[in-house]
């Protein structure tokens, strides 16, 4: 193969002899894909590269991919977690660099490890968004900030696929604070809880409504900036970082991104 990974096709039937954990970067026009949609550029990047992709077994074989959670619709991020198992073993470095080139514009892998064990959902339990506020200033959005934090629980609305769902906001919010902000445009810093129904950056946003009236003049935009373990000064732990070490202390290579 010229680097690429070609003729590499894989029998459904093959076994898994590899599991690598990708950290991948949601950007640009590409925030207002669905989750689905991302799903479906990756497995034809993944067959484009000629991964030699492992396989469910059944009438109807599919690559075994693991997503790890999900950035909403309409939200950036530099932090998107999945897992890929293959059928021989390959090194990291080279399955990233041609899933990048076989990707589409504003998806771009960051980091690729070999997986040590473990499991990876595990190993993530919060994540730390950026909020860009446009047209609100500091001590408008400072005093909404001081009266959301102030509440215990805070309930919004939120209309999906089957209607209107109640949502307490507060409850998954460890921290939120006014990062840095000019007199036409602040931004916010959240730690969030990842429960169940996640709480995503609007329901923060309908929070500050709900207690301090906050209006928006244009839409904000959110960009999830990490995930990882919570701990308990609001540290996130990188979940690639056990892979990284075990990869040391075996004496190889983690395959990280540059």
């Amino acid at each position: 193969m010229s680097r690429r990974v070609t003729g590499a096709a894989a029998r459904p039937s093959a076994p898994a002899v590899q599991k690598l954990r990708l950290r991948y970067a949601k950007r640009g026009r590409l925030r207002f894909a669905s989750h689905r949609d991302v799903a479906r550029a990756f497995e034809r990047a993944l067959r484009a590269a000629g991964v030699p992709m492992a396989h469910s077994q059944g009438f109807s074989p599919h690559p075994k991919v693991s997503w790890v959670g999900a950035a909403p619709t309409g939200s950036a991020s530099e932090a998107e977690y999945v897992e890929i198992q293959l059928v021989r073993h390959l090194d990291a470095q080279l399955v990233r660099r041609e899933l990048n080139s076989a990707l589409p514009e504003g998806l771009d892998v960051l980091e690729a490890v070999q997986a040590y064990g473990g499991s990876l959902a595990e190993r993530i339990d919060a994540s730390r968004w950026r909020i860009e506020l446009s047209g609100v200033g500091h001590d408008q959005l400072s005093r909404a900030v001081d009266q959301l934090m102030a509440r215990n629980h805070v309930q919004v609305q939120r209309l999906g696929k089957d209607g209107q769902r109640i949502i307490d906001a507060r409850a998954a919010l460890f921290s939120l604070q006014v990062e840095e902000s000019t007199p036409l445009c602040g931004i916010l810093a959240a730690v969030v809880r990842q429960v169940t129904p996640a709480v995503r950056p609007d329901d923060v946003l309908s929070a500050l409504f709900v207690v301090a009236g906050l209006e928006l003049p244009v839409p904000a935009r959110a960009i999830r900036v990490a995930q990882g373990r919570l701990d308990d000064d609001g540290g996130l732990a990188d979940p690639l970082s056990p892979d990284r070490a075990a990869a040391r202390a075996a004496g190889g290579s983690a395959g990280q991104g540059a």
